[in-house]
């Protein structure tokens, strides 16, 4: 197999486009607004149905404090459909997304809501970095839970820079 430098690029810039997918996850989960500020470039744009149409900035600005109310979530990407146009330094992706949100105990019960959806974004390479110009989710499926907190787990993950995982991502 003949494998051309065009071929390793392409693959490179799609690796590049996938961590920054999860760099989002991360940056969410972990409450972590540098890391999250990362993903899209600084004029990039989100349209999140009704909800949000606006700059990533905003959008980031309008999740923020509806995250942090909660008693916990996950973001989970998966199956991340690339294309590439290294010629032209842009990017098409779509991504299936499954993110789990946990209210606080209310009224003697939590609740957990499970979206599922998917990002479709467009990218582009300046200086050197891949990050989002425009993503537009699309939401597939939504189901809702309501349960006694007695019936749940408590986390061992933290939603700050004091979760496990940043003794090795540091």
């Amino acid at each position: 197999m003949h494998t051309d430098s065009a071929s390793i690029t392409r693959l490179a810039a799609k690796q590049e486009i996938t961590e920054v997918l999860y760099r989002y996850c991360r940056g969410l989960d972990r409450m972590d607004r540098a890391l999250a500020d990362t993903v899209w470039h600084p004029d990039g744009t989100a349209d999140y149905g009704p909800d949000y149409r606006g700059s990533a900035a905003g959008f980031l600005d309008f999740v923020w404090p509806y995250h942090a109310q909660l008693a916990g979530h996950s973001h989970l990407v998966s199956h991340p459909l690339v294309e590439v146009d290294e010629g032209a330094g842009t990017a098409a992706s779509e991504t299936y997304v499954s993110v789990w949100l946990r209210t606080h105990p209310a009224d003697g019960l939590v609740t957990d809501l499970f979206h599922r959806g998917r990002y479709v974004d467009r990218w582009s390479r300046r200086a050197g970095v891949w990050a989002i110009d425009h993503r537009a989710y699309v939401g597939d499926l939504y189901r809702e839970v309501t349960r006694s907190p007695e019936a749940v787990a408590p986390p061992s993950g933290r939603r700050d820079d004091t979760d496990p995982s940043y003794e090795v991502f540091r």
